[in-house]
């Protein structure tokens, strides 16, 4: 069974940091691309992150690019978001997600720009990140 499961968020206030866990099961994990989304209430769900296991190479969006860093340990079949100097627009429930075809997926990313959830075939539940003023 193919399970994505995250951890790590709360409650923190604005300039902290948090460090957000996606432990995965089920499948290859190298093979994947694996990804953070958030979605905050009222609006579109937002890519944020992504990571191809294989070979380390990742993409971040603008609104999250020089305070965040995602990392792999592929012995753990993890992937980590830590999220530094964080801002009240940074609340919003986080998502993991995996795709198939990991090189195609983060290099597209870094060429438009952008994280479209429907490349992404396996989703976790969510945790809740809430940053106060």
């Amino acid at each position: 069974e193919v399970q994505l499961v995250e951890s790590g968020g709360g409650l923190v206030q604005a300039g902290g940091s948090l460090r957000l866990s996606c432990a995965a099961s089920g499948f290859t994990f190298d093979d994947y691309a694996i990804a953070w989304f958030r979605q905050a209430p009222g609006k579109v769900r937002e890519g944020i992150s992504c990571i191809n296991p294989g070979d380390g190479n990742s993409y971040y969006a603008d609104s999250v690019k020089g305070r965040t860093t995602i990392s792999s340990d592929n012995a753990k079949n993890t992937v980590y978001l830590q999220m530094n100097s964080l801002k009240p627009e940074d609340t919003a429930v986080y998502y993991c997600a995996a795709a198939v075809f990991a090189s195609d997926v983060v290099t597209t990313s870094q060429t438009t720009g952008d994280m479209m959830p429907y490349e992404y075939d396996y989703w976790g539940q969510g945790t809740q990140v809430t940053v106060s003023s």
